[in-house]
């Protein structure tokens, strides 16, 4: 008896090997839905010290995880069932992917002995994966469980960061081996640093000083890289102007003065040579094409993924490695030999004659008090409001993109947005990993999530999960009763007199009007009806003083209320 208890003891689960295999690559935060197979991972991980957050969708869970992967650079687990709670989960996968963050995904599947028979949710999940990650597998057995994890965990975040798959069938996570069997890999190290070359370098150099308008665009892989010091001192000493994306805002801060955003059409056009730091000639930036850039336009491009060199325009330089490091070159060679672009040069005064006009035309908008409010009135207040250091997350059409100009951001990191892949239904899930992280480090940063009412639709239920874990996220939401825009709530009522509404209501309109914050009421939050600009400041002041719990302020807008007129739309098709 003694002897079989002793054998007993020497054996660990399935369940425990992932747990420990996770911990042993500090990855310290797991999302996920929890069910048959896979719910005695999520209690393994919790033993070994791994925070689980469960939410209640997949994409949700699986938005989150990747977040925390972007926010510091070192993935987190996504944990979901086998069959449709991986279907649900692909789409977090792709906008990872698509956005370069990492993160593991965790995958409960069929016995193996019933495979090709039916089995309860069987899927080709390995195979399904592999369009969305960088790495994708099923341990061959239970010892070798802890391999694949060091792997994933190591392809996730070396060269361009990404999602990995590992999956895990049932008769994995509850079959037991002699401890003494497992071999546990020590911690991946970080991912190594490479240079760019010394004569590309040289090179780079040469270009920028016979600039006459030059334009540095700061990307989120500046971000992501850290590289926010090495940057600034570029920009400050050579007396560049800059322009961040979307999630590059905060690198340097939105009000430094060489930020030309409200600029941006005006830079991306005239500039005649573009450095590109961590950003790449997607969409986003209209693929590098005229006219919305010079067509002579040099690019000096540094990027770690050398794939990516020369996307769409050809580099004039081509400087492939860590962009921190890169940065760091870069600067070693104007230090040898000091240069400084002139801050009354012609370029300089055309941007800041545009960005002077283009305030002022913002400001006369933010300024009008008719009723139902704009968006530019909206966000002028809350932007008066906001905390400095606040983590904007924000999706959205006008919702995003109006919020984008007029909501600072002044340190990195601290914006989470649809990204590359222009992917709606992320706000909630970024708010909740962005507020996890914030209490764990108790920085006492508040997560400000302004979301388009539609965007809001997408992951509305995790509300309940910021209840749940008392995450104090304040949620606007822009409500214009639509996608894009809607209709009032007497115009509504004058469709519903005129025939069935599926023939009849536009396919942008959403219900006019609808009563969003009682949602968060709903499960213990604060939630505000706002109409007028002294409800706004009431209940985002009252939102703020509260660090207890969620609330959503349901900001009713203009339905019509829409964007200043755009140089230049973000997408556009007709110059491909």
């Amino acid at each position: 008896m003694l002897l079989s208890r002793s054998k007993v003891m020497e054996e660990v689960t399935g369940a425990q090997i992932i747990a420990e295999a996770l911990k042993s690559q500090n990855v310290e935060y797991m999302f996920g839905i929890v069910g048959v197979p896979i719910i005695e991972v999520a209690m393994a991980a919790q033993v070994a010290g791994i925070k689980y957050v469960g939410m209640r969708n997949e994409q949700a869970a699986c938005y989150a995880a990747s977040a925390v992967g972007y926010l510091t650079g070192h993935p987190a687990v996504c944990l979901v069932v086998s069959g449709p709670g991986l279907i649900h989960a692909l789409g977090g996968m792709a906008n990872a992917n698509m956005n370069c963050w990492p993160v593991i995904v965790i995958g409960g599947s069929s016995d193996r002995n019933q495979e090709t028979t039916g089995a309860f949710q069987e899927f080709p999940q390995v195979e399904a994966c592999r369009l969305y990650s960088k790495f994708a597998a099923r341990p061959g057995s239970l010892a070798m469980i802890p391999a694949v994890v060091e792997k994933a965990v190591r392809s996730s975040i070396y060269g361009r960061p990404g999602a990995c798959y590992i999956d895990i069938p049932g008769d994995m996570v509850n079959g037991r081996v002699e401890q003494t069997s497992v071999r546990f890999p020590s911690c991946c190290p970080p991912p190594p640093v490479s240079l760019a070359s010394s004569q590309e370098i040289a090179k780079a150099s040469r270009v920028l000083r016979e600039a006459q308008r030059p334009l540095l665009i700061i990307g989120k892989g500046a971000a992501y890289g850290r590289a926010e010091k090495g940057i600034r001192e570029l920009v400050e000493v050579m007396g560049l102007p800059f322009l961040p994306t979307p999630m590059g805002k905060g690198v340097l801060p939105d009000d430094h003065p060489s930020c030309v955003s409200a600029a941006r059409s005006r830079s991306l056009l005239q500039a005649d040579v573009v450095v590109l730091l961590g950003a790449r000639l997607n969409w986003m930036l209209h693929f590098g094409f005229p006219p919305r850039f010079s067509p002579h336009v040099k690019v000096i491009q540094v990027d770690l993924c050398a794939e990516e060199l020369s996307n769409n325009v050809r580099a004039t330089v081509a400087l492939l490695g860590d962009v921190r490091a890169v940065v760091g070159q870069l600067l070693q060679s104007f230090r040898s030999d000091p240069w400084r672009y002139p801050s009354d040069s012609a370029w300089w005064v055309t941007l800041r004659e545009k960005m002077a006009s283009n305030a002022q035309i913002s400001k006369r908008l933010a300024l009008r008090t008719t009723l139902p409010m704009n968006y530019y009135t909206v966000f002028q207040h809350m932007a008066e409001l906001l905390p400095r250091d606040c983590i904007i997350v924000s999706e959205g059409a006008n919702t995003m993109d109006i919020g984008r100009t007029m909501l600072h951001n002044h340190y990195p990191r601290h914006r989470l947005d649809a990204g590359t892949f222009g992917t709606m239904g992320v706000g909630l899930g970024f708010a909740v990993a962005a507020a996890v992280l914030e209490r764990s480090q108790q920085t006492g940063r508040r997560v400000v999530c302004v979301e388009g009412d539609s965007a809001f639709g997408f992951s509305g239920m995790e509300v309940e999960t910021m209840c749940r874990y008392k995450l104090p996220v304040i949620i606007i939401i822009i409500n214009n009763n639509g996608i894009y825009s809607g209709v009032g709530p007497e115009t509504w009522r004058e469709m519903e007199k005129m025939g069935e509404l599926t023939t009849v209501a536009p396919p942008v309109t959403l219900l006019p009007e609808a009563r969003y914050e009682q949602v968060m009421c709903a499960f213990g939050g604060r939630g505000y009806l706002v109409r007028t600009v002294e409800e706004l400041r009431s209940a985002l002041q009252q939102s703020l003083a509260d660090i207890a719990s969620p609330s959503i302020l349901n900001v009713l807008i203009d339905p019509a209320s829409d964007r200043k007129q755009q140089e230049f739309p973000w997408l556009t098709r007709s110059s491909l």
